[in-house]
């Protein structure tokens, strides 16, 4: 007998069963500054308004949930790890020469 672990058992950490505090902080601090954004500018033309709320929606795209991945955040982090870090790689195998052939 196994023990049967429901999928989504992670959401149940989770806040409304999507977002963490980091989440949450980052989505109130983009929609404060496109508030005080709103109440500031004069809004007259709708470039002026997409300017405006241009805070709040790249927030919100970023704590956006996404299957298989937390968030649009967490894959643009695993993103710049991936290419940021060493791409060559050691081969450390079973073999008996570790891929070091002709060397005595």
């Amino acid at each position: 007998m196994g023990y049967l672990i429901p999928a989504n058992s992670k959401k149940q950490m989770l806040i409304a069963g999507a977002f963490n505090k980091k989440d949450l902080i980052i989505i109130l601090c983009g929609g404060v500054i496109s508030l005080i954004l709103l109440l500031v500018l004069p809004i007259e033309t709708l470039w002026i308004a997409l300017i405006a709320i241009t805070p709040g929606l790249i927030t919100a795209f970023l704590v956006f949930p996404i299957p298989n991945y937390h968030n649009m955040l967490v894959i643009i982090r695993n993103v710049i790890d991936f290419y940021g870090t060493r791409q060559k790689y050691v081969w450390k195998g079973w073999c008996f020469t570790d891929g070091e052939q002709g060397k005595e």
